[in-house]
């Protein structure tokens, strides 16, 4: 089951697209404001953002250039703004798709297929990650270690996701903080250092001197294999 983010500050349309997606086997989350929205993204990971511009906090194009900072998710622009001008800025800041209003929902929930099909097409063909004696397995969410499975916290799992995700090479504080708490954490860095020392105690041979889970002091964290 994939899972959406609805956008929207109109009740009843949110209402509806979110009894229309779920009776076609979507798992739907909603937000009425661009602040809620940002924040649900980055808590509940949905596979694509359906994004409505038209908000009463923050203007949709600025939700979409701050998802962008941090994130790749599939955006679907959904608005009444129908000059091209208004499509061909929120494709430049990274929009994958733009429906107009009004819409007909056997299109609309083909785009949503369509760029969560093309997500998952872009993504690594290798699921599962080995470093040393951790096999990380990201389409399932496990990671054992000598063969015996470890339990994460969810939050545990979102870190080491990242870093599994870019093995080898450095991962900002600020980048770690916006994708696994939100954007805005980016100043919470006494969050990284109590779940780095947590994932270190489950999965490093030696967590006080770690050789997978490395801080670069000032900088971030590397995963090496």
């Amino acid at each position: 089951m994939s899972k959406v983010l609805v956008v929207d500050d109109e009740p009843a349309l949110a209402r509806a697209l979110a009894i229309n997606l779920r009776a076609h086997g979507w798992e739907v989350v909603t937000a009425a404001d661009g602040r809620s929205a940002l924040d649900a993204a980055a808590t509940e990971h949905p596979d694509v953002v359906l994004l409505d511009l038209g908000l009463p906090d923050l203007d949709g194009t600025e939700v979409l250039a701050g998802l962008r900072g941090w994130s790749t998710v599939p955006i679907v622009v959904l608005s009444a703004r129908q000059h091209g001008e208004d499509k061909v800025e929120a494709l430049d800041l990274g929009a994958d798709d733009y429906v107009t209003k009004p819409f007909a929902m056997n299109e609309l929930l083909a785009r949503l297929r369509a760029a969560v099909r093309r997500s998952r097409d872009s993504s690594p063909t290798t699921s599962v990650v080995e470093v040393g004696s951790l096999l990380i397995d990201l389409a399932r969410k496990r990671v054992s270690r000598d063969g015996l499975d470890v339990r994460l916290t969810p939050t545990e799992w979102s870190f080491l996701e990242l870093l599994a995700r870019n093995l080898g090479r450095l991962v900002t504080r600020e980048q770690i903080l916006r994708e696994v708490w939100g954007p805005t954490y980016e100043h919470e860095t006494n969050y990284l250092r109590v779940y780095a020392a947590q994932l270190r105690r489950k999965l490093e041979a030696d967590p006080a001197h770690p050789v997978h889970l490395v801080t670069s002091a000032g900088l971030g964290y590397t995963l090496e294999p």
